[in-house]
């Protein structure tokens, strides 16, 4: 049997698997020009704008490490996770998009620990999965760091990663 592929938030990134076309969906304002993730569908969420016009735009692919930090807790419903299987950290990465004013939150992909990252380095977003099971396979996004020894990115989480993705020694400067 074929299981169906249903995203955890529908509308919130494409439905393309492939790392090419893969992004996170939000919204812009038509009289500010604000943008949100998650998208709004109903009027701006900027203070002091009345504006209702809002139209659906894809998010940056790449961004910078704003934050990260590892959750080494089970987090309650309605977080999909079985009780009967031991629970393993995940590594999340708060991701600063630029050109959107704004930071986005989200789990780092497999194999992506917090000695991987430092804040300032630049992430890409990727297709994930959350879950599965009989019938259903639960997608969603990861970030993984941009890989830079001249390979594909998306050829796999796998792979050699920059040192500190281009930053010196944890000064926060880019070299």
């Amino acid at each position: 049997m074929t299981r169906v592929r249903r995203p955890v938030v529908p509308g919130w990134f494409t439905d393309t698997d492939t790392g090419a076309g893969f992004r996170l969906l939000g919204t812009r304002c038509g009289t500010c020009g604000a943008v949100f993730f998650p998208r709004e569908d109903f009027f701006c969420r900027a203070p002091g704008c009345d504006g209702t016009g809002l139209t659906e735009v894809p998010l940056s692919p790449r961004g910078t490490v704003w934050s990260y930090t590892d959750g080494r807790y089970r987090p309650p419903p309605p977080y999909v996770s079985d009780p009967e299987v031991p629970w393993q950290p995940r590594t999340l990465i708060a991701v600063e998009l630029a050109a959107e004013r704004m930071v986005v939150l989200g789990q780092a992909a497999p194999g992506v620990s917090v000695a991987d990252l430092r804040v300032g380095m630049e992430v890409e977003l990727m297709p994930g999965v959350l879950g599965e099971d009989a019938e259903t396979v639960w997608t969603t996004w990861w970030w993984r760091p941009v890989k830079t020894d001249g390979t594909d990115a998306a050829d796999g989480v796998g792979g050699v990663y920059g040192a500190y993705g281009g930053l010196g020694a944890g000064d926060g400067r880019v070299r």
